[in-house]
């Protein structure tokens, strides 16, 4: 396998940036997701690594090697695209060993190739098979089947289950999992799902607008968003967060609430606050009803997602300027629509953001 380094790659389309100067290095049998919403760089800077779009400025090395204006098929990298991309007049046998015999590798590794990896994917009865006999989760076994025979450097996928239905998606989920588990190999799988970038991945860059925000482990960017943008595209519902102002140790939040930061934070709002305005954010599970909870808010919806209820609670108690809270409850809770409830906070799960930059306070 290989290790894959950017350095200050940046691509623009005139004066626009499509990829603004990314440095950024995937460690050998890493898997890594590019995530982000439409239209944020993430295919470009895939299809930078390919060889499919030139850089603007920058170096791409894999295993230290320059790459940066190399053909793609000098890179030995496999590409898995979102669409299926099979050639339709040939079996799924021919499909898969077609690069191989393209490289004129010898007959019988190149049976023997097909074979292991149609076992690993579980695809030999498909053999004999054209595409159009076939689901779409098969297909996109045949898709992987054909990057993986070739037995590539890295592997670089596109939004490769973009185009299956849910259960397929979850089931082909766990399938590209269990694949990178036991072949180890490097891949960049680009992603908006973040399900799947979750599910999957040993580190996450989480781009918007050109710029990569964060880069983490799937624990770092959920529980320690580095600033709103992440805080709020991460999770689903996003990380709520709510603006006060901090005065002596106290958040003062809407509706009369106020917050008690913990003695640890203190000092670091102090210190990093441009002004006394902040912004309190929390995941939904670091809340918990509680009868003398500390913020006390009136319910404006719930919604039963099966293991739980998600209440969503207005802190000033109005409607028409509500400041919400996604707080997790119970299963069995029901509330009536304005009925008020009270909650506390985990400490430990809490976070800082100065409204101002935008940032996280460290």
């Amino acid at each position: 396998m290989a290790t894959i380094e950017l350095r200050q790659v940046e691509k623009k389309f005139g004066e626009v940036y499509a990829v603004q100067p990314v440095d950024l290095t995937i460690q050998d049998g890493e898997f890594v997701v590019l995530l982000g919403p439409s239209g944020c760089g993430k295919t470009t800077t895939l299809r930078m690594i390919s060889g499919l779009e030139a850089v603007t400025t920058g170096q791409i090395l894999i295993d230290g090697r320059d790459v940066t204006w190399k053909h793609p098929s000098d890179r030995d990298i496999a590409f898995v695209f979102q669409f299926f991309a099979l050639y339709p007049h040939m079996t799924v046998r021919q499909n898969i060993s077609f690069t191989l015999e393209a490289q004129k590798v010898p007959r019988a590794e190149i049976e023997q190739r097909v074979h292991e990896t149609a076992k690993l994917l579980q695809i030999e009865h498909l053999l004999r098979l054209r595409p159009r006999a076939l689901s779409g989760g098969d297909r996109q076994r045949v898709t992987l089947a054909r990057a993986l025979v070739r037995r590539p450097a890295a592997f670089l996928m596109d939004e490769p289950l973009g185009a299956l239905d849910a259960d397929f998606r979850a089931i082909m989920r766990a399938e590209i999992k269990r694949l990178h588990l036991a072949q180890h190999a490097t891949t960049v799988y680009v992603t908006h799902d973040q399900i799947e970038a979750m599910a999957m991945s040993d580190r996450i860059v989480v781009m918007s607008n050109a710029v990569v925000q964060q880069v983490g482990t799937p624990a770092q960017v959920y529980y320690d968003p580095a600033n709103l943008f992440v805080a709020r595209f991460i999770g689903s519902p996003g990380m709520n967060l709510i603006p006060g102002q901090y005065v002596e140790g106290i958040v003062h939040l809407p509706g009369d609430n106020h917050y008690l930061v913990p003695d640890g934070w203190r000092g670091r709002l102090a210190q990093q606050l441009r002004s006394d305005d902040v912004i309190v954010g929390f995941r939904p599970e670091a809340a918990q009803i509680a009868p003398g909870g500390a913020l006390h808010t009136t319910v404006y919806a719930d919604a039963l997602h099966g293991a739980y209820t998600m209440l969503h609670l207005a802190l000033d108690g109005s409607t028409a300027t509500h400041t919400m809270a996604h707080v997790r409850a119970d299963r069995d809770v029901d509330y009536d629509i304005g009925t008020p409830v009270n909650f506390d906070l985990n400490p430990e799960m809490v976070r800082f953001f100065d409204p101002k930059t935008e940032l996280a306070i460290l």
